[in-house]
């Protein structure tokens, strides 16, 4: 393929990107364990690769977010506010360890494996877990609002920095609870401009750290695009709980196969 493209790895993220659109999910949940199961890349660089691979496909997203003013900056605000120093702290303690050891592949799988395991509860049990909050949490003053968002966006900023995973299904979930009367265009709206600044800082940081294939990340984004429109075209014909709870299974599978 010209410019040095790999048709594998096109084919490898029209096939995440077209899942991304079908089911809204983030691509770190899909792409990250495909480039450590089936390319043997080190979870290292998966991570730091599909960091980078996030930033770049989701800033398409804030763009037409913005137009149709589907954004709570202030919530934005809040969540980096804790998710990028967290970032930081993350990417400099990865800074003293050597990424290229059998110890820090088993840190970044094993906080993959627990990342993907969250996932795919929240996929299949989300209107449950939204129900017993509702029935035993109820309301939260704005304090607390504000206290328990930056905290859940500190606590992204880790997850997201190790494993890639975390800023899709999971956030989305947590703004549903912070957030109950807010439209769901809206939490969904701002949780794509969140992961916006932390996967780009992350990537960054990883980039830095020597963990970041540039080769994989440019074939990636060429397969992504058409399959991300392709996906969105699709998902209006699958039912959702169909789509939901296929997404849940291959990730729970996938889970099997990190840890064992």
């Amino acid at each position: 393929m010209p410019y040095g493209l790999d048709l594998l790895y096109v084919l490898s993220g029209f096939g995440v990107g077209a899942l991304v659109g079908m089911t809204g999910v983030g691509g770190g949940s899909l792409m990250t364990p495909v480039l450590i199961l089936f390319f043997g890349i080190h979870p290292a660089t998966a991570v730091g690769t599909d960091l980078l691979y996030a930033a770049i496909t989701k800033t398409g997203g804030i763009a037409i977010h913005t137009i149709h003013r589907t954004i709570d900056w202030r919530i934005v605000g809040r969540l980096a506010t804790g998710s990028v120093p967290a970032a930081l702290f993350t990417i400099l303690a990865l800074s003293r360890i050597d990424l290229s050891s059998g110890g820090s592949r088993t840190v970044i799988n094993d906080a993959l494996g627990v990342a993907l395991l969250l996932t795919a509860l929240v996929l299949i049990f989300r209107q449950q877990i939204l129900a017993v909050y509702a029935r035993r949490v109820g309301r939260l003053s704005d304090r607390t609002t504000w206290l328990l968002t930056v905290v859940f966006g500190a606590l992204l900023g880790v997850l997201v920095s190790i494993s890639s995973v975390g800023a899709g299904a999971i956030g989305v979930t947590a703004l549903l609870l912070l957030y109950p009367d807010l439209p769901m265009r809206r939490i969904v709206g701002s949780d794509i401009a969140h992961a916006v600044p932390l996967t780009l800082v992350g990537g960054v940081g990883h980039a830095i750290l020597g963990s970041t294939n540039w080769p994989i990340l440019l074939s990636l984004l060429v397969g992504s695009i058409p399959g991300v429109l392709l996906g969105g075209q699709v998902s209006v014909k699958v039912p959702d709980t169909v789509l939901r709870f296929a997404l849940a299974t291959i990730l729970i599978v996938v889970v099997g196969r990190l840890v064992l």
